[in-house]
This record gives C-alpha cells, sequence and structure tokens, in this order.
C-alpha cells in the first residue's frame, strides 16, 4: 500500500501550511502528491510550486477537468510538467458534472463517455510525437472540421483550410506519461480499466466493491486494453478524523459528505448520490439531498449516518484505525490519498509505511 497526500483545490484561498505537508510527507515516505481544481483554483499552478520544492514524491493532479482545456493544451501542460518535475507528473482527469461542464465553463456535458475516449486517443498522440496530430473525431476534430452545429472552417481566398496539423515543439520525456481518470459509474469505470493507467473512485468504502471489481473486469477484458489488475493503479482518497471520540471524528468528515451527496449535483444527476445510493444508503442520500438543496445544509450534514462515515473513512483513535488497516489493503486501492493535518499523515504513516 503506497500513500499519497492529497491537497484538493483551494477554499477562498490556499492553505498556508501545504508547503510545510509536502515535505513532510515526502520526508515520510510518501509516493504522490495530489492536487484537484473545482471552480477556482487551478490544480497545476500549486502542483508545478509544490513541485519545485521537492524530489521524489510523485506529482498528480486528482483531478484535471476536461471541460477546462482542449485535449491538446491538457497534453501540453502534461508534457511541461513532466520535464520540470524529472518524470514525476502523473495525469489525472475526469468529466466533472453538468453543474460545473455547463454552469461554470460554458459547454455541453453530452456524451461524456465518448468524449474522455476521444481526448485520451488526443492526448496520447501528442505524447507518442510519431507525427502532427490528427483526429477525426466528433468532439475534437483536429485540424478543425466542420460539420452538423459547427461553423465552416477557415480558408484562404482559394477556399484552401487554414487549419494545419502540427506536432508537438517539445519532445515528451515520456511517451507512456502515465493517464489516472476519475469515474464513479460503472460505464466510466470500466472505461478507465480500458484506455487508463489508473483510476480514482471517490466516496470509496473497501466492502462495497463488487460493482467496481466487475467493471474494471469488463474494461481490462476489452480488445487494446493498456492494462490488467496487476499494473493498473487505484489511488483511493480516504478521509482520517483522529479523536478519541468517535462521534465527534464523524461530525469532522460529515459536512464533506453532505456537500457531495446533496450539493455537488443537481436532483436526479448527482453521481455522488449515486455512489452512496449504490452502498445500501439511498434512503440517506434522498434525506441528505432534500435537506441540501432546500438549503438546510447544517440539518443535511447531520443527517449523514455514522454508519456511512465509517464504510468511507478513517475516524476515531488512532487504536481503531490501526486496527481497521486490513480492509484498507485487502481492497483494490494501491494508493490511498490521505489529506488533513500533520498529525493526520503521520498517523498514516506509521500504520500504512
Amino acid at each position: 500500500m503506497k500513500l499519497g497526500l492529497g491537497l484538493g483545490y483551494w477554499g477562498a484561498g490556499p492553505n498556508p501550511d501545504a508547503l510545510d505537508l509536502v515535505l513532510e510527507a515526502e520526508r515520510l515516505g510518501y509516493d504522490s502528491v495530489w492536487t484537484a481544481e473545482a471552480y477556482g483554483s487551478d490544480a497545476l499552478t500549486p502542483l508545478a510550486w509544490y513541485g519545485s520544492r521537492t524530489s521524489r514524491v510523485r506529482l498528480g493532479t486528482s483531478i484535471i477537468q476536461m471541460s477546462a482545456r482542449t485535449p491538446v493544451a491538457t497534453a501540453m501542460a502534461a508534457i511541461t510538467m513532466d520535464h520540470l518535475s524529472g518524470g514525476r507528473f502523473i495525469l489525472g482527469l475526469g468529466v466533472s458534472g453538468p453543474q460545473v461542464v455547463e454552469g461554470w465553463y460554458g459547454q455541453s456535458f453530452a456524451k461524456p463517455l465518448a468524449r474522455t475516449r476521444e481526448y485520451l486517443a488526443i492526448m496520447r498522440q501528442v505524447f507518442a510525437r510519431q507525427g502532427p496530430v490528427v483526429f477525426e473525431g466528433e468532439h475534437y476534430p483536429i485540424p478543425y472540421a466542420g460539420g452538423p452545429g459547427r461553423p465552416a472552417p477557415a480558408t484562404n481566398p482559394d477556399g484552401e483550410p487554414l487549419g494545419k496539423a502540427l506536432k508537438p515543439i517539445v519532445h515528451p520525456l515520456r511517451a507512456d506519461l502515465p493517464i489516472f481518470m476519475g469515474a464513479e459509474g460503472p460505464k466510466n469505470v470500466a472505461l478507465a480499466a480500458e484506455i487508463a493507467d489508473g483510476w480514482f473512485p471517490f466516496l470509496y468504502a473497501p466492502e462495497h466493491e463488487e460493482y467496481y471489481r466487475e467493471a474494471l473486469a469488463e474494461g481490462f477484458a476489452r480488445p487494446g486494453a493498456r492494462r490488467n489488475q496487476e499494473t493498473f493503479e487505484v489511488a483511493a482518497p480516504v478521509a482520517i478524523a483522529i479523536d478519541d471520540d468517535v462521534e465527534a471524528a464523524a461530525d469532522r468528515i460529515r459536512p464533506f459528505i453532505a456537500l457531495y451527496v446533496g450539493g455537488m449535483g443537481a436532483r436526479g444527476q448527482n453521481f455522488h448520490f449515486d455512489v452512496v445510493a449504490r452502498m445500501g444508503f439511498e434512503a440517506e442520500a434522498h434525506r441528505i439531498q432534500d435537506l441540501y438543496l432546500a438549503g438546510e445544509k447544517a440539518e443535511a450534514t447531520a443527517a449523514v449516518p455514522t454508519q456511512l462515515v465509517e464504510a468511507m473513512a478513517m475516524i476515531g483513535p488512532a487504536a481503531k484505525i490501526k486496527e481497521e488497516k486490513d480492509r484498507w489493503t485487502r481492497s483494490l486501492a494501491t494508493t490511498l490519498i490521505v489529506s488533513g493535518d500533520a498529525t493526520n499523515i503521520r498517523t498514516a504513516a506509521e500504520i500504512f509505511l
């Protein structure tokens, strides 16, 4: 079991202790450091900043939102980060959800699986650098081509297209730069197993992973799959709250669960809600969502059952957390991405490293 430090995205401003946590994680033997983005801070800039002060830990995004950048822009950033870090970069990305894609980026959320397949195929071309990048896709045609619902491409006075297929100027440090996918639904998990090098589950609970195993197996069995179960990485974010009082520890995790189950998505279109419902907490998820969407956030937080928190987090006294180590080491996870203060990351290192 490897450990990663999850720094997430900023709230109103940056965490003043983030760099100290990164340096401590590297000292403790953590394998990786991860940054994220939602609709505030971006994932790449802080990661480059932290990477400049480290020498060993891998540097990953969990996740970059696909709608924020074109496939080649993301590939350019990945190549740049990989060079600057000496081959330590992991490109983690995902489709996000319609609330952010359409509400923040002003793009359509339609056909997320098809868009993801095209996105990764284009980036693999950039990383391979075997010729100019050309892709005849429905969502990301390169060079640009007109089509249904699209304006015609620019042309010169003779009607010749001005768009030109280009080969990246920079030679990528690694043609096989690893790509991890964030995925929650079975179809997207299977796609990750087929075309990616790793997968980020979310609101992950080791005792409720059978349908993930089935989805991964389906993806690995597809023709041309890049990996198998032995070579595929699963980087699972897990919250830790250390307190002699289990309920007090759970109270520190409940707001996070309530936010994602209740507020990060619309009624009827919330992937995080679906994860919790599949775990057997559908009635509780409906109550949390109803309260949250009604503006009753405190009540929604209180409605998160301790049993649900314990299923997907490490909470309570350090001794209790240590006793539960095996449920995580026996799981699909190859890396646990932990977050919190220095006490949290040291406790996790004592238990797992």
